[in-house]
């Protein structure tokens, strides 16, 4: 295997995150995203760069790992926190640093980029492999515990 190359996601690579959306998401958390529904937001972040961005890793032209940036604005720090959201890694390129490879190089932008105050994620709280992978990077649980409420008939996955 070649290095992987890491770069901006674009259209062409719509329906590939689309697919590992739906993987992650079954995979994680047992939830079968509506794929139309799925497919309109993937194609909104790449469309609208306000709302964020993902990032791809690719070995022999196949994409093999993405993630999904999004923006949260502290007053706080007068900042922008980024959320790395939407992590998926083929089964068949784990445990090689696809992450790894990711989460370095969206820290390398963030450093860059006078704005941005931190980097944050959630994940399951018993998926104890990802939990391992970013405090290995340097990430820490924080104090904060995350709540939602989602309008009524809004709806983003659909029965198994």
């Amino acid at each position: 295997m070649n290095l992987p190359q890491i770069r901006h996601a674009t259209l062409a690579d719509a329906n590939t995150l689309v697919d590992f959306n739906r993987a992650m998401a079954l995979e994680t958390e047992g939830l079968h995203l509506i794929p139309e529904l799925l497919a309109l937001g993937v194609e909104r972040v790449l469309t609208e760069p306000q709302r964020g961005f993902y990032l791809v890793s690719q070995c022999d032209q196949q994409v093999v790992g993405a993630l999904l940036v999004t923006y949260e604005w502290s007053d706080w720090r007068n900042g922008n926190w980024w959320w790395i959201q939407s992590v998926y890694v083929r089964p068949d390129f784990r445990k090689q640093g696809i992450f790894r490879g990711l989460y370095q190089f969206v820290s390398q932008l963030a450093q860059q980029d006078t704005t941005v105050c931190g980097l944050r994620l959630y994940a399951e709280r018993d998926n104890t492999a990802a939990l391992a992978t970013y405090t290995k990077l340097g990430m820490r649980m924080t104090h904060y515990s995350m709540l939602e409420k989602l309008k009524p008939g809004i709806t983003y996955c659909q029965p198994g």
